[in-house]
């Protein structure tokens, strides 16, 4: 059975260099490049995305806050039904936040699988440099600490819900 490495290495080395020709280095350079750029570029939507959410769900407790103050008529099924709402988008905000999480995980699989083709592989070696993401005093993934959020939320709207019901 093949290693995923080994299946990411069959599956991206499309041409070998003797058939592609003398551009063949130039265009593997310049491929990298693009796809260095477009990981960064996932990780700025990541980071938009995070923005989003957490704007949205701090705009909705203050709303939420406020609506009970000013209110007269305080109707449980308002805000229960705002708090459903809530959870659901917390939700959807984690789900993104996974997939973000592994696209990166197969974008750096692949990076790393380039670097081999290359005469020096910098993020092989800085991903080393930190113990392979095993050792949390050398490296804590920012998405194990990003994936809470949408939790602690959902645990606000909860209790709002719980709090209406009760």
């Amino acid at each position: 059975m093949s290693s995923q490495s080994e299946i990411i290495a069959r599956t991206l080395l499309g041409v070998s260099e003797t058939d592609y020709g003398n551009c063949y280095r130039e265009h593997l350079l310049t491929q990298y490049l693009k796809y260095l750029d477009m990981a960064d570029k996932i990780s700025d939507r990541r980071s938009a995305s995070n923005t989003f959410f957490l704007t949205v769900n701090t705009a909705l407790i203050s709303a939420i806050g406020i609506a009970n103050l000013v209110s007269q008529m305080k109707s449980p099924f308002f805000f229960a039904i705002v708090g459903f709402a809530a959870i659901l988008l917390c939700y959807s905000w984690y789900r993104l936040i996974r997939s973000y999480k592994d696209l990166n995980t197969a974008k750096f699989k692949v990076i790393h699988e380039l670097e081999k083709h290359l005469p020096i592989r910098l993020f092989d070696a800085e991903w080393e440099s930190v113990g392979r993401g095993k050792n949390k005093k050398l490296y804590l993934p920012f998405t194990h600490i990003e994936i809470y959020v949408p939790w602690i939320f959902i645990l606000l709207y909860s209790s709002l819900i719980l709090y209406v019901v009760i």
